[in-house]
């Protein structure tokens, strides 16, 4: 560990821009750090309106007030984030690393596993949920499971392992979640922040209806027209039915933010 001239000039980046990614993106381009982040050429975020992966397909994007540009190029990341910008470019194998020489490297892929992120990679490293061990293959692990633990730091281990189950939400978890049928292109009926009822036919892909399970808001729907496989995650309704809830960060997205900055703080400022 060590203490960093200024703070404020730390290169941090972020592999990933979907949900959770750019939660944590927010929350540390907020507090001054200079934030870049990498995705794959098409992205598949299904809460596509608090997701900075969006910059990929239209430009730009914003989420609460913090706007994202895409970048064609490792070395148009620094005027970018000069003009107030996020920059989000399509890198999933990390060669920014070589031209803009980040001090921290976030992995918030939540991918269930490592994608060959390397505790090498940068002077910090910090990988999100399972598939990393603090003390090997990355310098810090952040639990990123719902309960008592999450947010929390794990400095040698790793992350509680996957349930394979979605947070519960009054109650709901898997019925909250809309599924592709089959493979083939996705075809919404409805927006994100519609209201839906339990059957009513949300989506369709190559004919097949996607069905919602309950009754609440639209909280996440993949673009139209992408590509789908069979069971891949294309949606999901929120049973809370609170519309603002779709376009706002979640409280899960702000704690790990908080977490980042704990640990860049942490390893920096002592």
């Amino acid at each position: 560990m060590r203490l960093h001239s200024s703070l404020t000039d730390l290169r941090v980046l972020v592999r990933g821009a979907g949900e959770m990614a750019s939660g944590i993106a927010h929350r540390l381009f907020r507090s001054h750090l200079r934030v870049a982040m990498t995705e794959i050429r098409e992205p598949l975020a299904v809460r596509r309106r608090v997701s900075f992966c969006e910059a990929v397909w239209d430009g730009e994007c914003e989420v609460e007030g913090v706007r994202a540009r895409r970048a064609d190029a490792p070395d148009a990341l620094d005027s970018i984030l000069n003009e107030g910008f996020i920059p989000v470019i399509v890198d999933p194998d990390l060669q920014s690393l070589e031209t803009w020489h980040p001090q921290v490297l976030i992995d918030a892929t939540l991918a269930k596993r490592n994608l060959g992120t390397r505790r090498d990679m940068a002077e910090l490293v910090i990988g999100f949920g399972p598939g990393f061990t603090a003390g090997q293959d990355v310098d810090v692990v952040v639990e990123t499971n719902r309960g008592h633990d999450l947010g929390r730091l794990i400095f040698k281990g790793s992350a509680e392992p996957n349930t394979g189950v979605p947070g519960s939400t009054l109650g709901f978890t898997v019925e909250r979640v809309l599924r592709a049928p089959r493979e083939g292109v996705f075809r919404p009926r409805v927006e994100i922040g519609d209201p839906v009822e339990p059957g009513q036919v949300v989506a369709e892909v190559e004919g097949e209806p996607v069905r919602a399970q309950i009754a609440g808001v639209v909280r996440g729907l993949l673009r139209p027209g992408i590509r789908v496989w069979k069971g891949i995650k294309a949606g999901d309704v929120d049973p809370r039915g609170e519309r603002r809830y779709c376009f706002t960060i979640s409280e899960k997205a702000r704690a790990l933010g908080g977490s980042a900055l704990e640990a860049i703080l942490m390893w920096f400022n002592t």
